[in-house]
């Protein structure tokens, strides 16, 4: 599993929506305030036990400062919220020729079902999680805070 965790003092995703009026409209699926924006990648031999140390490392890592230091606080301490978009992509594999493979990505029904948990894991912390929709045509607005930007992985013992 492996997820871009950013800080934001905003981030917000849009979907593409049906015609309408002859010109196409934007529907606004999530968005919050201060907080993280996660962008979630998950592979086929990915399990619970991944999504649960991802879930805790992202609600207890130390990103936000505090009166008196840097990265002192997590986003659970400060009551912020969660911006959770799935992301395939980030199992694309560029070495080699022009075409990413994205072979080590779980499949969508896989992808699915682990992202759908993942994001129950985070709203079970009572934190306000907001998340794009599973497959779309995604546009993400991300006003990161820092810029504070980090990969995490967790492979599949």
């Amino acid at each position: 599993m492996r997820v871009i965790i950013q800080r934001v003092t905003s981030s917000q995703v849009t979907i593409d929506g049906a015609v309408q009026s002859s010109s196409p409209s934007r529907v606004i699926a999530g968005s919050i305030g201060r907080g993280l924006n996660l962008l979630v990648g998950i592979a086929e031999t990915d399990t619970e036990a991944e999504l649960e140390w991802m879930a805790r490392k992202c609600l207890e890592l130390r990103l936000f400062p505090s009166e008196t230091s840097g990265f002192d606080q997590s986003v659970q301490e400060i009551g912020g919220e969660l911006l959770v978009i799935s992301q395939f992509t980030l199992y694309g594999d560029a070495r080699k020729g022009r075409r990413p493979s994205f072979d080590k990505a779980a499949t969508p029904v896989h992808a699915e079902q682990l992202y759908n948990q993942f994001v129950d894991k985070l709203r079970s912390s009572g934190l306000r999680v907001e998340t794009g929709r599973f497959g779309a045509n995604m546009q993400v607005a991300i006003a990161n805070d820092g810029p504070v930007t980090l990969m995490l992985e967790k492979e599949a013992i």
